[in-house]
């Protein structure tokens, strides 16, 4: 988390554990030939499938003017494929529980069970409780900053000199936990690309401004120096996983060097400056490493509904918020120090 966020590695390991698409459920035979059969027919067995009405392009066969383009199916992705797919899942996942078997997974994830539009509906709540965390502890950032901290004199900018960057910050990990809620909800290519491509940009960046503030950066040309080459590698990284190969391995291995190489750099600082917030950086860190183990300790949906990842997002929330304390006690910090060297 440059300790910039623990929670950026941990939202990363979003991108850590990808959606592979060879898992033990889909690859049943009777699964498969469920979904192909479902997909011509628009049934399984007696049950219906109401969005299979629809063309494969989700253009009605029939129908209303107003209904050629169906953007609100579009948006939750209920089309015919999708939801052959999610029945046929029950239908597998009621067949081996008739034989004593444990879930198993299809395209890569546990079987959940929807509740409305709502793929993954724990995840994508938690998603949403952490977007506002990240508002809440940004705003709270601004109004410090811009009204109850000293302004400079002559030019009534902050004393603060990363105050620019954290704005960023919070702004791009606002975006990134926007997508992880929306790819929750459904999960398809595109919300996947978005949600990655987010978390890879949130981590990229607080590396950068990780490696800026540990070592007090503070020339704008020097900075740039610091961030073109980190830059330029996400931003290609990004570019290959959406145009190129998602690859999930080589995807593990991007966050998981930018990740720990965040929190070593955060813990010695925090140590070698004795930052008087230095103890709560390191219960934010020591925290998430905890937290991690979640995602390490796999295991399927309590009841359809509550699986590790989802409780992975549950621990956030409060790091969010102990992350942000740091980041606005870090600008009171710089402010008292440089106010006083002014005087």
């Amino acid at each position: 988390m440059g300790v910039g966020r623990w929670v950026s590695l941990l939202l990363a390991f979003g991108c850590l554990f990808g959606v592979l698409d060879a898992s033990a459920g889909d690859a049943d035979p009777l699964y498969r030939n469920c979904v192909v059969q479902c997909e011509k027919t628009g049934n399984i067995g007696d049950h219906a499938i109401q969005h299979c009405k629809f063309s494969f392009t989700d253009v009605p066969l029939n129908g209303s003017w107003y209904m050629q383009k169906p953007l609100y199916l579009q948006w939750k992705q209920l089309n015919c494929r999708s939801d052959c797919r999610y029945y046929c899942m029950m239908q597998s996942e009621y067949q081996r529980e008739k034989l004593g078997l444990g879930p198993a997974k299809y395209h890569g994830k546990w079987p959940f069970k929807r509740v409305f539009v709502f793929q993954e509906p724990l995840s994508a709540v938690l998603s949403a409780f952490n977007l506002l965390m990240h508002f809440i502890g940004w705003l709270t950032f601004f109004i410090l900053v811009s009204y109850k901290l000293p302004l400079r004199p002559q030019s009534r900018r902050t004393y603060y000199e990363y105050t620019g960057l954290w704005h960023i910050y919070g702004l791009l990990s606002m975006n990134a936990w926007y997508w992880s809620a929306i790819f929750h909800t459904r999960d398809f290519d595109l919300t996947e690309k978005l949600d990655y491509s987010s978390a890879v940009a949130v981590l990229g960046y607080s590396l950068i401004l990780s490696l800026l503030r540990i070592f007090n950066v503070k020339d704008e040309a020097s900075r740039v120096m610091f961030a073109a080459p980190i830059l330029a590698f996400v931003t290609t990284h990004i570019l290959y996983l959406n145009f190129y190969e998602m690859d999930y391995g080589w995807n593990m291995k991007v966050c998981l060097v930018m990740g720990v190489s965040q929190i070593l750099m955060w813990v010695i600082w925090g140590g070698v400056t004795r930052h008087p917030s230095r103890f709560k950086l390191w219960t934010a860190m020591i925290g998430c490493a905890l937290a991690m183990l979640l995602e390490i300790y796999d295991f399927p949906p309590f009841h359809g509904y509550v699986d590790a990842h989802a409780l992975w997002h549950a621990t956030t929330i409060p790091l969010t918020y102990l992350w942000w304390s740091f980041i606005k006690d870090d600008a009171k910090f710089r402010t008292s120090t440089l106010v006083k060297k002014v005087k």
